[in-house]
Formats: structure tokens, sequence, C-alpha cells
């Protein structure tokens, strides 16, 4: 495994580890404020937190004089841009929507393996956009899915109104990934992340006030779910997100980015005290195999070439 891709995977893990902090943030927040309300404003000031460093690219190229041709180059890319940033908006208001709403007639463990089955669904769609995952995706992403089942679901797995809905975000999730593949190698990575958070947050802040009752005080009394969802979940994790997913295939983002879901029970079991259990250790480790079976074929693809 070279330099490059070991970094893109480890920023994947990372984003996933925040991701999956970030599940008790989102529950906390629901005490508080509507899910319209709890998005729109972390998606807001987590486009925010990331302008200083869109300010500092810019200014390291201002100090560069532009011709005439890189002008209508940027131009053209400030068009591709938008539209880009639009579209993994769109795509990041419906799946959070969904998700949110759906968390609060459902059990974070149920939400967390649903939410999860886009490891599955990315693969799917896939075939559509010409993305060969190929066996070892595949099974990477069954394993992954299994494990999540084993380390998130407890009882009967009952479909309810909440489940629903958290199985419609999956879709978005799992489209969003796949959107992010096709973009992030066109455009600047930090531009576009903050593009999607500002279209996402004033669609959702826009749902708000038409569906919620928006009350400052309410708002402030959510501050700390707020700025970790916001700053961690949003600032950071998803600007790994669309940075690390320049050179990784989609399938294999989507099985590491699942991972959130053993990060989501770690948390529980180091901040909460709740037990794992030797069933949620079964699900640990069948999802980290997943992971390492769906990047064997890359290393292994990469001893044969260097041998020859």
């Amino acid at each position: 495994m070279n330099g490059n891709t070991l970094k893109n995977d480890f920023l994947l893990l990372l984003t996933a580890i925040i991701w999956g902090f970030a599940f008790t943030a989102q529950r906390a927040g629901m005490e508080f404020v509507g899910p319209f309300t709890f998005n729109g404003v972390r998606f807001l000031i987590g486009a925010t937190s990331i302008l200083p460093l869109i300010f500092l690219q810019n200014s390291n190229r201002s100090q560069k004089r532009e011709t005439e041709t890189q002008r209508g180059s940027n131009n053209q890319n400030l068009k591709q841009l938008t539209i880009y940033g639009a579209a993994g908006g769109v795509l990041l208001y419906l799946g959070a929507s969904l998700q949110q709403i759906g968390i609060v007639y459902t059990s974070a463990g149920k939400a967390g393996f649903i939410t999860g089955m886009y490891v599955i669904i990315v693969p799917i769609l896939g075939i559509f956009f010409r993305h060969k995952a190929g066996w070892r995706r595949w099974t990477g992403a069954l394993l992954s899915m299994t494990g999540l089942y084993f380390l998130s679901v407890k009882g009967s797995l009952k479909i309810n109104t909440g489940d629903i809905f958290v199985l419609l975000s999956a879709f978005f999730w799992a489209s969003h990934v796949i959107a992010i593949s096709h973009f992030s190698p066109r455009v600047n990575a930090i531009k576009l992340a903050f593009t999607q958070y500002l279209f996402c947050g004033v669609l959702s802040l826009g749902s708000a006030f038409i569906f919620e009752d928006v009350q400052k005080n309410t708002i402030l009394s959510a501050w700390v779910p707020i700025i970790y969802g916001s700053i961690f979940s949003v600032g950071i994790a998803y600007t790994l997100q669309v940075y690390a997913q320049k050179k990784v295939h989609p399938a294999h983002a989507a099985i590491i980015l699942s991972l959130e879901g053993v990060f989501a029970v770690l948390g529980g079991w180091l901040i909460l005290g709740e037990s794992m259990g030797v069933k949620g250790l079964a699900g640990c480790a069948l999802m980290l195999s997943g992971m390492f079976v769906s990047q064997s074929g890359t290393i292994m693809g990469r001893k044969m070439r260097e041998n020859e």
C-alpha cells in the first residue's frame, strides 16, 4: 500500500471516528430543537468554520499574477463548483434531514445499523455509474453490514416509522458518497465542502422556519451538541471525506466510513459506560475484516505490478 492510499484511508477512518461520536450529539440535540433547526445551524456554522482555509488559499493565489486564460478557467471552475456544491448540498440535506427525523422515533443502535446499510447500497448504485466494485469489495461490504448488525441491533429488528426515515436517508448517504467520488477530483476540495454545507444549511434552516418553531433560546440550550456537530462532524469530517475521496473507490470509501457504527458503540462504552459484550466485539471484528478484505485486492495488485 503506497503512502497516498494509506493517507486517504486514514483520513476516511478519522471521518468515521468523528461521525461515530457525533451520533450521541445528534441525539442530545433533539432534546432542545427540531431536526431541521439542528441541521441548519450546524451546517451553516460548519461552513463558516472552513472559511479561513478558503481565504488562505485565495491569498496565496492572489500573490501570483493571473493570465487571461487562467481567469477564464477560474470562471468555468466557479460555475462547475456551484453546480457540484448544489448537488452535494441537496443530497446532504435529504440524507441529514431524513436521518435526524428518524432518530426521534427509533433507537440509536437501529439507526446506526440502518444508516450503515449504505455500505451495500453504494456498490449497487455504482453499477448504474459503471463503477466496478469487484468481488473483494462486495465481500467486504457484506462483512461490514453483518458486523454492523451484530454491533448495533439488540433484540428483534422490527421496522417502525423512524426506521423507514433512516433507511431512506441511507440511499441519499450512498448517493452522496458516489457524488463526492465524482466531484472531488474535478474542483477544489475545500471550496466544494464549503459550497455543499452552505446549500444544505440554507435548505435546512428554510425548512425549519416552515415546519418548526425556531427560537434563539432553544438553539442556545443545545449549543454543546450543535458545536460538536458543526465544527467536528461537518467542518472537519465532511471536509476530510471530500479530500480523501479524490482517489478512493466509492465502495471502498463506504466500507471505511461505515466504521462510524463501531466508534458510536465505543463512544457509548467510553463516555456513557455502556457494555459492548461478545456480540458487539464480534461485530467490530467483522467490520474491520470487511475493510481489510476490500483493500486486499488493491494491495495484491500493487505487489504484482512491483514484481513485474
